[in-house]
């Protein structure tokens, strides 16, 4: 666990875009996101049996990578199957126990983390941040780290870089253990908290997903992982949020879950609002800059006068 860290970075708040719509000033209307048809029966099910205990959330975390384009924001997108982040989503995973290892650290330490993510523990909330880190260099190589505060890894791409980051994701050696051979520390100070989202009480399988923000360290390019990674490519974030409905980047990924699939579709509920959150901001540079208070959201299960169900999602700040 890190010890008497510094943090340097700033955070960043920006307010939903237009099209959020507001009852007043100080009670902002709940967004709604549609359910999907084959969820639609778990939803109703679970409304009908009224007052549920939903199953424990597993740990999670997940980054969005933000960069400058000829459009305005871009953001760096990937697909996976049957993913808790969605099928199209921003870079991240599932924590494992060894994200609770200690580890070099450089950066705000688990007081921050804690406070900022509203945790009552520090080891939980350090092991949110490793699982980020960890999942980025998993899936596109980008690695958070340096030998020290002034420095970070520039050349992440290579057949050795390749064969560790298959290790680690196929669990045949820890994350920790690859970053101590090298001499290198965690760079927790890369890292912006941006929101925290849980998955709404009816799924059978629940997530606590801490999104983080942060640049792509100069001299580094995200690269799918061999043989695992399908899709995955920078994408324009005004466009993606301009048409909802658009089938065009699901028929690119052109797998059998998204062929015509709409993009709203595609994602979760989270990744849409801070999609909208990332396309209002007038670009990288201010979205990392600003300050932030990061919120918890939770989709509720509401339903229409058809009987259609839909998720509610109201921001809380913590």
């Amino acid at each position: 666990m890190p010890s008497q860290p510094m943090y340097t970075g700033a955070l960043k708040r920006v307010p939903p875009p237009a099209s959020a719509p507001y009852a007043s000033a100080e009670a902002p209307a709940p967004k709604t996101h549609p359910i999907p048809s084959n969820q639609q029966d778990s939803a109703r099910t679970w409304l009908d049996e009224g007052d549920c205990t939903p199953c424990a959330a597993k740990p999670a975390a997940a980054v969005v990578f933000v960069r400058d384009g000829a459009s305005g924001p871009e953001t760096f997108m990937t697909y996976r199957v049957k993913s808790p982040m969605g099928r199209v989503a921003f870079p991240g995973g599932l924590g494992v126990p060894e994200d609770a290892a200690p580890i070099g650290w450089v950066g705000p330490g688990g007081d921050y983390w804690a406070k900022a993510f509203s945790q009552d523990d520090l080891g939980a909330a350090i092991a949110a941040v490793v699982t980020a880190v960890r999942e980025l260099f998993e899936e596109t190589g980008v690695l958070l780290a340096g030998s020290g505060e002034l420095s970070t890894i520039e050349l992440t791409s290579g057949h050795e870089c390749m064969a560790s980051r298959l290790a680690v994701a196929q669990q045949d050696k820890t994350f920790a253990d690859y970053l101590e051979r090298r001499g290198l520390k965690i760079r927790a100070d890369l890292l912006k908290p941006l929101a925290r989202w849980q998955s709404p009480g009816f799924f059978h399988k629940r997530y606590d997903i801490h999104y983080f923000t942060c640049a792509v360290p100069v001299g580094q390019n995200p690269s799918l992982l061999a043989g695992k990674g399908i899709w995955g490519r920078w994408v324009s974030v005004r466009e993606l949020v301009a048409h909802p409905m658009s089938v065009e980047l699901g028929n690119e990924i052109g797998q059998d879950d998204t062929v015509g699939v709409p993009f709203q579709e595609l994602v979760t509920p989270g990744v849409m609002y801070l999609l909208e959150q990332l396309a209002a901001a007038s670009g990288a540079v201010a979205f990392l800059a600003k300050r932030r208070q990061v919120s918890l959201y939770l989709p509720e299960v509401k339903q229409d006068a058809a009987g259609t169900c839909y998720l509610a999602v109201q921001e809380k700040k913590i």
